[in-house]
Formats: structure tokens, sequence, C-alpha cells
């Protein structure tokens, strides 16, 4: 069975940093573009960052661009998300995904973690 386990989310102060981890036992790691979602309280989940199979092509939000920086390691089935200058509207359950296709947006995704809360203090 598939999973997606995220870990490094928690309480920040606006401008800090924090890295997110996501852990994936997929078998052939390398063949799945991964992505990060986000879902802030009453809004819908927002596409944040994808990353494609061999980590040379990435997008991002306008809304977090040159702040947050996804990264992977295939040899760890791990993929990151840097987040550096935090603000108070980044604060949303973060989640990763997994997919074959090369995507900036949500929908179905093949596969999906169960989130990991990042809230920012003002």
């Amino acid at each position: 069975q598939v999973q997606l386990v995220e870990s490094g989310g928690g309480l920040v102060q606006a401008g800090g940093s924090l890295r997110l981890s996501c852990a994936a036992s997929l078998r052939t790691f390398s063949s799945y573009v991964m992505g990060w979602f986000r879902q802030a309280p009453g809004k819908e989940r927002e596409f944040v960052a994808v990353i494609s199979w061999s980590g040379s092509r990435t997008s991002y939000a306008d809304s977090v661009k040159g702040r947050f920086t996804i990264s992977r390691d295939n040899a760890k089935n791990t993929v990151y998300l840097e987040m550096n200058r935090v603000k108070p509207e980044d604060t949303a359950i973060y989640y990763c995904a997994a997919d074959t296709r090369y995507r900036v947006s949500g929908g179905s995704w093949d596969y999906w973690g169960q989130g990991t809360q990042v809230t920012v203090s003002s």
C-alpha cells in the first residue's frame, strides 16, 4: 500500500523558516512527479509547488515564489519543501502528492498524504 507521510510542520514566527518532508513508499519514486499543496481554514486546497521526476524542473504558485523551494532526494524517496520568510497567510495544512504527470494544479493526483499543520504567528 502506497503511503505518503509528511513531517516537519509546527508553529513558526513570521519571517522564520520551516522545512517540510514527505517520505513516500512508492516502489519507483523517481517515476513520480511530486507536489505540495495546502489548505487554509475555510478555503479550498491550493497548489504550492511541484517538482519533476529527476528534480530538474520546478514550478511554484505566485504566492510562494522566491520564498519556498521544493527539492527531492530519489535515493531516500523523499520530497522537501523549504519555507523561508513565512507569513501568517502561509498558515495551512500542507499536503504532499504524487502523480505520473507534471501538473501545476490540484485535482486527481494519484496519491496524497495526510497532511502536516503549519502555523505562522504574527
